[in-house]
């Protein structure tokens, strides 16, 4: 019997590719975003792996919204197996240039969002004592950046949040497992069509994996039960950098997390934004920065190879060290 996969924000980017590694692996999959036309568009194309595909348009902010795609998922595909949270929604802005209304959505979208996946998966999952639940995060969930303060609060929370309920399930003797996937930059539409109010294009900062990158290992993470998955070596060092001297990094990231994420191009004052509403149009998984974007990466090392790499690191931390007197250099620190 095939199992079941639900992905959130599964209509482009991150979402979108993981759905397609789960179908590819032969999970039928039930897709939840708000855009009806590129869900369509998405269940056929993974429909050609010969699985089931159930598009369900769903704004993953309205709680009731989602558990009524939970009930639709197991009442036409059947007990779900593995869930997973992606949909997101950000804002490039500093915080002087946002409204309540802005901080508010984009926090209900990123965070309550997860929130509201995990109670509807958990409470069906509790009742058969089996299950998994992959939350996505961000390296910027232990790093802010400025012009994103929404997004990286709101990653902070699921971190907690996510921490708090595994404690609850071992206290509870579940056989409910819950993973974390922090993601580095990743090249998905997310960069032309997030709320900019910087006037100039927003880009991911350097280096860039393919969305694909990232759906390995959250496919990984569902299947082979580890608890965290960091992706990509940037997202290792922002980590272990912001331990070491996260004063230094505040200081490194007023200038460098300005630049890092504006291109020079000007934005078009009528770009689009996803925030309150979908952007319709074709979008897929993959951005517009294909021709800089990496295929593959050393993601999933820290936990298929967690004594290895701590030995590695303990070592390479003279490395790490130097390259925060690297940045206190150019401070003039």
């Amino acid at each position: 019997m095939p199992k079941i996969a639900v992905v959130t924000g599964a209509g482009a980017g991150v979402g979108r590719a993981t759905a397609e590694e789960f179908a590819r692996r032969g999970f039928d999959v039930a897709l939840l975003s708000r855009d009806p036309d590129r869900l369509q568009a998405a269940a056929t194309e993974l429909g050609r792996h010969g699985v089931r595909v159930l598009p369900i348009p769903t704004d993953m902010a309205d709680s009731e919204a989602v558990e009524a795609a939970a009930d639709k998922v197991e009442q036409q595909l059947g007990p779900i197996d593995v869930w997973v949270n992606i949909a997101m929604a950000t804002v490039f802005a500093p915080v002087s240039k946002l409204s309540a209304k802005e901080i508010e959505r984009a926090t209900r979208v990123t965070y309550l969002g997860q929130v509201h996946g995990m109670m509807a998966a958990l409470s069906r999952m509790r009742t058969r004592n089996r299950g998994t639940i992959v939350n996505v995060g961000s390296a910027l969930a232990y790093r802010s950046v400025p012009l994103q303060s929404v997004y990286c609060g709101a990653k902070a929370a699921i971190r907690g949040f996510t921490d708090s309920l595994r404690s609850e399930i071992i206290h509870d003797k579940l056989a409910i497992h819950i993973a974390m996937v922090d993601l580095p930059a990743v090249n998905t539409p997310q960069f032309d069509w997030a709320l900019n109010k910087m006037g100039k294009r927003a880009q991911p900062v350097a280096p860039i994996y393919q969305p694909e990158v990232p759906a390995r290992a959250i496919f990984f993470a569902a299947t082979h039960k580890r608890r965290d998955v960091w992706v990509g070596f940037p997202t290792v060092k922002a980590i272990l950098a912001n331990r070491i001297a996260p004063g230094l990094i505040d200081r490194y990231l007023a200038t460098a997390g300005y630049s890092g994420q504006l291109t020079d191009e000007s934005a078009p004052t009528d770009a689009p934004a996803n925030l309150f509403k979908p952007v319709p149009g074709p979008y897929g998984a993959h951005g517009r920065f294909d021709n800089k974007a990496r295929n593959g990466s050393w993601e999933m090392f820290t936990n298929r190879h967690r004594t290895a790499f701590f030995a590695i690191a303990a070592v390479g931390g003279l490395g790490l060290v130097a390259g925060v007197h690297q940045i206190a250099k150019r401070l003039g620190v």
